[in-house]
């Protein structure tokens, strides 16, 4: 089912987007700031007012993804034409924003380029992928990729996420599209694709996020296929090595962190009733902490779906800082502001 199309029709989670807060107060059933939530060597004290602001100065409405910069600030992208981006510091004050007027602001990922940090910024609602400063300016903007045959129109093309490879080339997510791959070189030139939607091992079944991973001898790409709740593993030139089924996690998007894997579980079994949570992998692809939910069982080398414990409201992405403490950004959550984990 289409996110869109399930909240359309929701007078329940419409009315959640009044004020900050205002649906986590009423469907929490227990108190959870300063809670500990985890498992493992991986456990961490909620707080759940870290990133709030006075949304009369600083509106958003989804917060979509968050990464750390070189200096140690964080930086927010959300679909508040005012605010497409924020920029934080650790202590939760925000430093700065800035916006492209951008409606549908999803995907963010920073990469360095000669010693210099840049942004890819995807609009899944415009059809555009941008490449921006740190402050903001924008230095390249990608519309559809016209060398796909199957995309007849911009509107086909609703890409979710950005992953760099380290030769500078990357790579974009469809993720609410046709699910292709496609690849570029730096400059934005077209280099190939691969994928597109079905349930085969190369296709997938929303791509929402992509990363590069080099935590082996050779990089591989890391790619979502939320609706099937699995990722999938490929080589740089998309041929399929291994698909990891995460039962009962419908994910978001791979954030890597020393020999880690961690990602946002937007829900566990229910889409619009606040079930879900983060997880955290190991390098050999088991789950090892699931914050917010109950502990992960594997039975015969399956994962046990879990039980999530209503900590978070539609978590959508994780920031892992330098310290490994963790920022949850939230969609459809009430216009609530990212979240802190304090590792312990």
């Amino acid at each position: 089912m289409k996110r869109r199309n399930f909240f359309k029709n929701s007078t329940m989670l419409a009315a959640a987007t009044a004020a900050p807060h205002y649906a986590f107060n009423i469907h929490n059933k227990r108190k959870i700031e300063g809670a500990l939530i985890g498992h493992g060597d991986f456990r961490y004290h909620v707080d759940r007012h870290w990133g709030d602001q006075d949304p009369a100065q600083i509106p958003i409405k989804n917060c979509h993804e968050m990464v750390e910069d070189s200096q140690g600030r964080l930086i927010l992208v959300t679909d508040h034409v005012k605010n497409n981006v924020l920029i934080y510091d650790k202590s939760g004050k925000v430093l700065k924003t800035w916006t492209l007027n951008s409606p549908g602001a999803h995907g963010l990922t920073i990469s360095k380029e000669g010693g210099e940090e840049f942004l890819f910024i995807t609009d899944s609602e415009i059809n555009k992928v941008y490449k921006t400063t740190l402050d903001g300016k924008v230095l390249m903007t990608l519309d559809y990729p016209k060398e796909i045959s199957d995309y007849q129109e911009a509107k086909q093309w609703k890409p979710t996420e950005v992953a760099v490879a380290p030769n500078g080339d990357f790579f974009v997510a469809d993720g609410y599209g046709l699910n292709f791959i496609t690849r570029y070189s730096s400059k934005g030139e077209y280099i190939s694709h691969f994928g597109g939607k079905g349930e085969e091992d190369g296709q997938f079944n929303c791509c929402h996020g992509i990363v590069v991973d080099q935590r082996g001898a050779t990089p591989e790409l890391l790619i979502t296929s939320r609706a099937s709740q699995s990722f999938k593993r490929f080589t740089m030139d998309g041929q399929h090595l291994k698909t990891i089924k995460l039962t009962g996690c419908d994910i978001c998007r791979p954030v890597l962190k020393g020999d880690n894997l961690y990602f946002a579980v937007i829900a566990t079994k229910t889409w619009g009733s606040y079930d879900g949570a983060v997880a955290i992998l190991d390098k050999n692809d088991q789950v090892v902490s699931f914050p917010g939910a109950t502990a992960p069982v594997y039975e015969a080398g399956n994962l046990i779906q879990p039980d999530a414990d209503e900590t978070f409201l539609n978590p959508h992405d994780v920031c892992v800082d330098k310290d490994e403490n963790i920022y949850v950004t939230q969609w459809y959550s009430g216009r609530t502001y990212p979240f802190r984990l304090e590792r312990v």
